[in-house]
């Protein structure tokens, strides 16, 4: 993958790239602070994030309470003893709404925009909530059809918050920025299963005395963040990579300037605003000349467009590769077992000895607790460490959590009562499991996700990702409460060797994606379109335009990086080309 431009021309790149970086300043909380504006829009986003975690983690006190189960039927049965298998439903119908949710939401994005898309999702997500409402009459019928509808809004919110995140954020905080989703999700999950644990008490604890009002509460509170979000939202600012693909330039930089605090002619502005552009206008041409049928931006260009786009991900080696990453991440981080532990933790602390359901509540509601405080360091420093250690970690943690809650469990299966301490001690390893899953794959796995995609197809590509991870999700949900009953060590075991194989597919396949343009990715995945006579046509336009001049600091140079078309495509790709000697 060397420079395609001779010495003088690399260090040309090289001095560039270590001018921009001086400009960028460090990475981590200083970087937070100075990006204020940046940081506060994805707070905000990140509500999103929050409704994920609190519909994830709502469901699990909900079905350990009598109330809620007398409405239920075989799907939840009060009886531990009973069959499992449509409990599992209940649960695992909403990722399997959130999967669809996520396939749809990628033309989604696409055609409405970030930031539109958002609030269609919010609506949905409203509807399901309502639906749900309804169960107090409708049973079991209307929870499945709440919950499906619900996880079609989650599903499409849990893709493009990452997505708008990641796009309006410069490169030195927008691991910290992605990772603040997996921190709002930690929250929404932690608030959850106190509210949880609160509202248990409404009316008793006892199937005789509990009031509805016990289970109803904590599902129709989803919806004040979901009007937050909605309302907020639409004073949001666009993604300006979104406005740059659907020609709003002027727009764009405008944008651009606002978020980062800097006028509009800045050179930081301006070199920004023109690796968007490039990217763009090369990638619509690779539309054209491929797709000539498809070059028109329509809606329904546009949505036979995202199967050719995911169709073009397998096709070459460069973009498999990326879908690998993306897809098989996704596939480890369900596999871990985070899942089981957070829609079944009551089912499974009562299993580990802790009988009485306000005390597994308790257990549950500090499952929360810690994997909030765990998730801090990851989006202050996520971006200094990178990803790949960090991963890797915390997978040889979480795993070594799993086998040893096995040996406890299987020693100890029988004897909880007389020996109160092994079950305390198994306890306790599930919360560490959870602690080493909040600072690692629990961030990370999404940061992935959300950077490992060039711009025409980072919906696509994050579509496909996310949509891994709920259909693993669905099927852990559907699986979990069987695997309890019919082999409750060897479920433990099983998420600890699929636990340790990811973190050897991270450390032996994963490359490092710290501190990179999103366009640079390119480089790492061994881009294509960076043949030789590519490189010398595009050093040509860039000096014909002024875009050389300009990347050296020249007088006069804005005008013709403001001005120039398709031709900075060259620049990004040859400084890149030369950075990735040094990756």
């Amino acid at each position: 993958m060397g420079g395609g431009g001779g010495s003088g021309a690399a260090g040309f790149y090289d001095a560039a790239l270590q001018r921009r970086e001086a400009m960028m300043g460090k990475s981590g909380p200083a970087a937070l602070v100075k990006n204020f504006r940046v940081f506060s829009i994805a707070c905000f986003a990140c509500i999103g994030g929050v409704l994920y975690g609190y519909n994830q983690g709502m469901f699990s006190g909900v079905l350990a309470m009598p109330a809620f189960q007398k409405h239920m039927g075989e799907y939840d049965p009060i009886d531990p003893n009973a069959s499992q298998t449509k409990k599992g439903w209940l649960t695992a119908i909403l990722e399997l709404g959130a999967w669809l949710g996520t396939l749809l939401s990628g033309f989604m994005a696409e055609v409405l925009s970030r930031k539109y898309g958002v609030l269609v999702a919010c609506l949905v997500f409203m509807l399901g909530v309502v639906i749900q409402a309804t169960s107090i009459s409708g049973g079991h019928e209307t929870i499945l059809a709440g919950r499906f509808i619900t996880g079609m809004g989650v599903g499409s919110l849990a893709m493009i918050v990452p997505i708008y995140n990641s796009e309006v954020a410069p490169p030195e905080v927008r691991g910290s920025l992605v990772a603040l989703q997996q921190l709002a999700i930690c929250f929404g999950i932690m608030i959850s299963f106190w509210i949880d644990y609160g509202t248990n008490y409404i009316g008793g604890t006892k199937l005789e005395t509990q009031s509805d009002a016990a289970w109803l509460v904590p599902i129709c509170l989803q919806l004040a963040p979901a009007l937050i979000l909605f309302f907020g939202m639409m004073f949001m600012p666009f993604s300006p990579r979104w406005l740059i693909h659907h020609g709003r330039e002027a727009e764009a930089r405008k944008v651009l300037s606002n978020l980062r605090g800097l006028s509009q002619d800045h050179e930081l502005v301006e070199l920004e605003f023109l690796e968007i552009k490039a990217q763009s206008l090369f990638e619509k041409r690779s539309v054209a000349e491929l797709f000539p049928e498809l070059r028109e931006q329509t809606a329904w260009n546009i949505f036979k467009l995202q199967f050719v786009a995911i169709k073009k991900l397998f096709q070459t080696k460069a973009m498999f590769r990326r879908v690998i990453v993306a897809t098989v991440t996704m596939f480890f981080q369900q596999w871990s077992g985070i899942n089981a532990v957070l829609y079944y933790a009551p089912q499974i602390f009562k299993q580990l000895g802790l009988g009485d359901n306000t005390t597994s509540l308790l257990a549950t509601g500090v499952v929360g607790i810690v994997m909030f405080i765990a998730t801090v360091p990851a989006v202050l420093w996520i971006d200094r460490v990178g990803r790949k250690p960090v991963l890797t970690i915390g997978a040889l943690g979480m795993a070594t959590c799993h086998i040893i809650i096995a040996v406890i469990v299987a020693k100890n299966i029988d004897q909880w009562e007389t020996h109160k301490a092994a079950g305390w001690a198994a306890v306790a390893m599930v919360w560490l499991f959870v602690i080493h899953f909040g600072y690692s794959w629990g961030p990370c796995a999404w940061i992935i996700v959300a950077e490992i995609w060039p711009l025409s197809t980072r919906p696509y590509g994050v579509a496909l990702g996310a949509s891994s991870n709920w259909m693993n999700n669905f099927i852990v949900g559907q699986v979990t409460p069987d695997m309890l009953n019919a082999i409750p060590y060897g479920t433990y075991i099983i998420f600890g060797v699929l636990t340790y194989m990811g973190a050897a597919f991270i450390w032996f396949f994963v490359p490092e994606t710290k501190r990179l343009t999103l366009e640079e990715m390119d480089i790492i995945f061994g881009s294509e379109g960076t043949a030789q006579a590519d490189n010398e046509r595009m050093e040509e336009i860039n000096a014909e335009i002024g875009l050389t001049q300009f990347l050296r600091g020249d007088s006069g140079a804005n005008h013709g990086a403001a001005t120039g078309s398709d031709t900075g495509y060259g620049a990004e790709k040859e400084k890149g080309e030369h950075y990735a000697e040094h990756v």
